[in-house]
């Protein structure tokens, strides 16, 4: 886990962590920068774990992270899987620096005849309140995939999420193994 101090440069909308309830963190405080994966970061502000979107990277005084996919050869409209696979690598739990992935929190991923990217999911809890975060964070980054036309997630609880459904890697991460 990261740990590094660092300025907030204008206000930022963030997300507390694990409730999701929005917060406003003011422009020329300092922040405890705890976690800066896949594009989204977690930091600390008096006292509360919060969840700042990509799309404000700038706020802290970061560059936007871009997907980078080899473009698509001329008249080719297919979605490559590989590309689907590695946006939906790229996000990341708020609290725990291992991939949604890896986590084993996507049960299913399928590409539709109208290049839509149709993914099926669920929290480690139901009642985790960042469960909208993530789904916005899977859409976002799927958008990126070229030939994705729509995405649609859909977040499922059945069955319920245990840690058995994790990686090795991510156990190892973790030192559940």
């Amino acid at each position: 886990m990261e740990r590094r101090l660092i300025p907030v440069h204008r206000a930022v909308a963030a997300r507390l962590v694990p409730t999701g309830d929005p917060l406003e963190i003011p422009s020329g405080v300092f922040v405890t920068l705890t976690q800066s994966l896949g594009g989204t970061y977690t930091v600390i502000h008096e006292g509360n774990m919060a969840r700042i979107d990509g799309e404000d990277a700038d706020a802290l005084g970061f560059e936007k992270e871009t997907l980078d996919f080899s473009p698509p050869v001329a008249g080719d409209t297919r979605i490559d899987p590989a590309n689907v696979a590695t946006a939906l690598a790229s996000v990341f739990d708020p609290e725990i620096p291992v991939s949604i992935v890896d986590l084993g929190l996507v049960y299913d991923t399928n590409i539709d005849a109208h290049n839509g990217v149709n993914v099926t999911m669920t929290l480690t809890a139901p009642g985790c309140g960042m469960g909208e975060v993530l789904v916005h964070d899977v859409e976002r980054r799927l958008r990126q995939v070229p030939n994705v036309t729509a995405v649609n997630v859909e977040l499922v609880f059945d069955p319920a999420w245990n840690r058995d459904m994790m990686s090795e890697e991510a156990q190892l991460t973790l030192g559940l193994f």
